[in-house]
C-alpha cells in the first residue's frame, strides 16, 4: 500500500510468515521469562529468585509480552482477537515490542549494576533479554506504515568535538590528587562533559534511527464497529476504567524506584501501541456516545482508590496528587485558556492555605477563631480571589515576558512577606519561618476527617478521608473549568490567547476578561490551599516557592499544564500526576535525581511537544504538516481555523 508520502513496507526484509513467527516467539519468551528466576539473590529489589511466581519487574515483562502477542495475532486476523487492532497496523506491534525491549534491558542492566555484573543473571534473565530482541527484530520484518523518505539530520559538527575532549578531561581528573583545590572543579567539569557527550550521541543516534526506520502513519480510517447492545457498550466503558484504575494504582503503589522506572517505560509504549492499533480511538468514540456513563465511571474509579489500599502510605501520595492537579487546573484557566504566563501562581495556593490556617483554631494562630468547614473554604477561596484581583488589576495591562516577570515577583513578594510577619520585622500574623503549626483536622457534619472511618466494611484512614474530600473538590473544579471553557467567556479567552489585538477589534474587553481569568484561577487555587493546610498540619513560607525539587511550586505547576496539554481537562491532571510521581519515585537516584527528572522532561517534550493529551487546535499547531491534504475538492482540508 503506497501513497504520495507513505508506504507499507518492512524495515527488515523478511518473509511475512517468518517475521510473524519470530515476533510471536520473542513475545512468548518475554512473557514466559516472568515465570523463571532472573537472579540468584534476593538482594535485588522485588526478589526475582522464584520460578512460577512473578514479582516486581517480572509482572511488567509478562504484560509487555502478552500485549505484543495479542496485537500480533489481532493484526494477523485471528478470530476473537481482531477487536484489539481495528486499524490493522503493525506499527502497534513494533511499539509494544519496543516497550518489552525497554523493560527487559533496563531490568538486565539494573540487575547487573546493582549486583556487580552479568554473572548474577539466572536463565530467566537471559531468556528475557534474547526474547525481547527477537520480538523487536521480528516486528521490524512485518509490513509497517512508513514514510517514503526521511532526510538524515546531522548535528553541528563542532558538537562532536566533545567526544574526544570528555575522556581527556575525565582521565585528567583522576590524575590530580583529591586534596588539590582544582579537583572538585575538574570533577564537575568532567561530569558535565560526559552528560553533554552522551546527549549529543543519543540525539544523533535518534536521527540515524529515524532516517532508517522511517516509521509514519498511513491515513486509514477506522472501520465501522460491529453493532453491540447498549448495555455491552456501557460495560466496556466500565471495564476500561477498571483497568485504568488498576494501572494507576500499580504505578502509585510501586515500592522502589526500579519498578517505577520500568512501569513508566511500559506504560508509555503500551499507550502508544493501543493508540496506533485503533483500540483507544474506538474506546474514545464510546465515551463520547455515553458521556454521562463515562463521567460516572471515571468518578467511581477514582473514588475506589482508597478501598484498594491497606494503609495510608500511598493514599497520602494520591491526596497530594489531587491537590497538585486541582491547582494545575486553576492555572490552566490562566495559561491554557487566556494565554497569560503566570510564574507566581503557587502564591495563590499559599494565600488560601494561610487564610484557612488563620481561621482553623490552631493554637499558633493570632486570630484565635475556628470557622466551620464551609467557612474556612469560603475564606480561603475569597481571599485568594481578592488577591488575584488586587494583583491583576495593575499588571494585566502588561503582556508576554513583562507579565511573567511581574507575576514571578508577586510570588516572591508573598513568600518574603509571610516570612516577615513574625512579630519582629512586622506584625505577628504568620509566625515567620515557623509558620502556623498544629492545624486541626477538618470536621464536616460531625465527621472528623482525622479519625478512621469505616465504609462498606473497609476502614479508611486519615489520608483516605482527605482523599475523598479532595476528590469532590477536584470534581467541582473540573465542572467549573468545563462549563466556563465552553461558554462565551471561555471562547473569548481563547480569542485573546490567539490574538489579543484582533479579539479587542471584534469588541472583546480584553482587560476585563483577563482579570476575570486571573481572579477565577486564584479562587480555585485558594480552594485547594484550604484543604492542603489541614492535610499537612502546618503551613510555612518555604512550601510556596518558584522552584524546588518537589512540587507544588510555580515551575512544576506550569510544567504540569504545558506537559499535560494546555486548554484541556485531562491534560493537566495527567501532567500533575506524572510530575508529582516522577521526582518522588526517583529518590533512589540520590544526587542524580534532578538530572534524571530533567532528562525525562526533555524526552517527553521532544516526543510530545503539544502535551500528553492536547486539544485538536494545539495538536495541529505542531503537526499540521503531517496531515495529508485532501485529494478532491469535495472535502475541506483540515486546518487550524477549522479545528
Amino acid at each position: 500500500m503506497t501513497t504520495s508520502s507513505t508506504e507499507t513496507t518492512p524495515v527488515i526484509a523478511l518473509p511475512g510468515r517468518t517475521a510473524a513467527l519470530l515476533t510471536g516467539l520473542g513475545a512468548a519468551a518475554t512473557a514466559g521469562s516472568a515465570l523463571m528466576a532472573w537472579t540468584w539473590t534476593s538482594e535485588y529489589p522485588g526478589d526475582l529468585t522464584y520460578y512460577g511466581s512473578p514479582a516486581g519487574l517480572q509482572w511488567l515483562a509478562l504484560t509487555a509480552g502478552l500485549v505484543t502477542l495479542v496485537l500480533l495475532l489481532a493484526n494477523q486476523g485471528v478470530p476473537g482477537l481482531r477487536w484489539a487492532a481495528p486499524r490493522r497496523s503493525n506499527n502497534a506491534v513494533v511499539l509494544a515490542a519496543v516497550g518489552g525491549l525497554a523493560v527487559a534491558w533496563f531490568s538486565v542492566i539494573s540487575i547487573s549494576t546493582d549486583l556487580g555484573g552479568l554473572a548474577n543473571l539466572e536463565p530467566g534473565g537471559w531468556v528475557l533479554a534474547v526474547g525481547s530482541l527477537l520480538a523487536l527484530a521480528g516486528s521490524l520484518g512485518l509490513p509497517l506504515d512508513r514514510r517514503t523518505a526521511v532526510p538524515l539530520r546531522i548535528l553541528d559538527r563542532r558538537l562532536f568535538l566533545l567526544v574526544p575532549i570528555a575522556p581527556v578531561v575525565w582521565f585528567a581528573t583522576h590524575a590530580i590528587p583529591e586534596d588539590k583545590p582544582v579537583a572538585p572543579v575538574l570533577t564537575a567539569l568532567a561530569g558535565g562533559l560526559a552528560i553533554a557527550t552522551g546527549a549529543v550521541l543519543l540525539v544523533q543516534l535518534g536521527h540515524l534511527a529515524n532516517s532508517w526506520l522511517r516509521l509514519g502513519t498511513v491515513n486509514r480510517p477506522l472501520p465501522a464497529p460491529r453493532a453491540l447492545p447498549s448495555w455491552v457498550e456501557v460495560a466496556l466503558i466500565v471495564v476500561a476504567f477498571a483497568i485504568g484504575l488498576f494501572a494507576i494504582t500499580f504505578g502509585i503503589d510501586t515500592e522502589y524506584g526500579e519498578l517505577f522506572t520500568g512501569y513508566l517505560l511500559l506504560a508509555a509504549s503500551v499507550a502508544a501501541a493501543l493508540g496506533r492499533s485503533g483500540l483507544i480511538p474506538r474506546l474514545r468514540s464510546l465515551t463520547v456516545k455515553y458521556q454521562t456513563v463515562t463521567t460516572g465511571a471515571a468518578f467511581a474509579a477514582a473514588a475506589s482508590f482508597p478501598f484498594t489500599q491497606t494503609s495510608d502510605q500511598y493514599t497520602s501520595v494520591a491526596t497530594n496528587i489531587l491537590i497538585f492537579a486541582t491547582v494545575a487546573l486553576g492555572l490552566n484557566i490562566v495559561v491554557g485558556l487566556a494565554g497569560l504566563l503566570d510564574l507566581g501562581y503557587v502564591a495563590f495556593l499559599g494565600v488560601g492555605a494561610y487564610s484557612a490556617a488563620l481561621v482553623s483554631g490552631s493554637p499558633a494562630s493570632p486570630i484565635h477563631v475556628q470557622f466551620p468547614f464551609w467557612g474556612a473554604v469560603l475564606t480561603g477561596a475569597v481571599v485568594s480571589m481578592v488577591f488575584g484581583v488586587v494583583i491583576g488589576a495593575p499588571t494585566l495591562r502588561l503582556r508576554g515576558d513583562y507579565l511573567a516577570i511581574v507575576t514571578l515577583g508577586f510570588g516572591e513578594i508573598f513568600r518574603i512577606t509571610m516570612l516577615n510577619l513574625n512579630g519582629t520585622t512586622g506584625p505577628k500574623i504568620t509566625n515567620g519561618s515557623n509558620g502556623i503549626p498544629r492545624i486541626p483536622d477538618l470536621e464536616i457534619l460531625g465527621w472528623n476527617l482525622g479519625k478512621p472511618t469505616t465504609i462498606f466494611g473497609f476502614e479508611l484512614g486519615r489520608f483516605s478521608n482527605y482523599y475523598l474530600l479532595m476528590l469532590l473538590v477536584t470534581a467541582f473544579v473540573v465542572l467549573v473549568f468545563a462549563r466556563v471553557g465552553n461558554s462565551r467567556i471561555g471562547r473569548a479567552w481563547v480569542a485573546i490567547r490567539e490574538d489579543e489585538t484582533a479579539a479587542e477589534a471584534m469588541g472583546i474587553n480584553g482587560f476585563r476578561l483577563k482579570l476575570l481569568a486571573f481572579a477565577l484561577g486564584a479562587c480555585l487555587a485558594g480552594l485547594a490551599g484550604t484543604v492542603q493546610a489541614h492535610v499537612s498540619y502546618t503551613v510555612t513560607p518555604d512550601q510556596y516557592t518558584f522552584a524546588e525539587a518537589l512540587p507544588p511550586n510555580s515551575a512544576f505547576l506550569l510544567a504540569a499544564v504545558i506537559l499535560g496539554g494546555m486548554g484541556t481537562i485531562s491534560g493537566p491532571l495527567a501532567g500533575a500526576t506524572l510530575l508529582f510521581l516522577i521526582p518522588k519515585k526517583l529518590e533512589f537516584l540520590a544526587d542524580y535525581q534532578l538530572l534524571a527528572f530533567g532528562i525525562a522532561l526533555i524526552v517527553l517534550m521532544r516526543v510530545r511537544p503539544e502535551g500528553l493529551i492536547p486539544n485538536r487546535r494545539r495538536q495541529l499547531e505542531f503537526h499540521e504538516a503531517d496531515i495529508p491534504a485532501q485529494a478532491t475538492g469535495d472535502s475541506v482540508a483540515l486546518s487550524k481555523a477549522g479545528a
